[in-house]
């Protein structure tokens, strides 16, 4: 039997290692490299932020009654990885290696912050309060495409 937290953690890896990746490429400027990396990390990302969003927030709330607790600030943040992805896309659009990894180490900053939260905090707490239907909310997860 799986938990949200190792699902998810394994998810937050996943990410990661894409993100390091796309970041390495752009230091390197290897161009024609970033895009695709970039792409995947992306597509990562906003497969984490669905799973999460469609799925397992709206479970945590309606199984503890906690709708303006660790989901809202989680969103909040989500939203604010959101602007930064899209900044990041620009700097690659104009080839700006500079403002790219300037803006890739707030979102890493952000990130790291993020998931210690969640890994730390939410996930623990949803696989207690969510126990009963754990595996059928990791299987709704899993089946988000990205």
């Amino acid at each position: 039997m799986s938990t949200i937290l190792d699902f998810l953690g394994t998810d937050h890896r996943a990410c990661d290692t894409l993100f390091a990746a796309t970041e390495v490429a752009v230091a390197q400027k290897h161009w024609d490299d970033v895009r695709g990396l970039f792409d995947r990390f992306r597509t990562a990302m906003d497969r984490h932020l669905a799973m999460e969003e469609r799925i397992l927030f709206p479970a945590f709330e309606a199984g503890t009654g906690f709708s303006m607790g660790p989901t809202r600030v989680m969103r909040m943040e989500h939203e604010q990885m959101r602007e930064l992805l899209n900044e990041m896309q620009t700097a690659i659009v104009v080839r700006d290696d500079s403002e790219y990894l300037g803006l890739s180490e707030t979102l890493n900053m952000l990130m790291q912050q993020h998931n210690l939260k969640e890994e730390g905090m939410l996930y623990p707490m949803s696989d207690q309060a969510l126990a009963a239907n754990r595996e059928d909310l990791i299987r709704e997860m899993g089946a988000i495409a990205g």
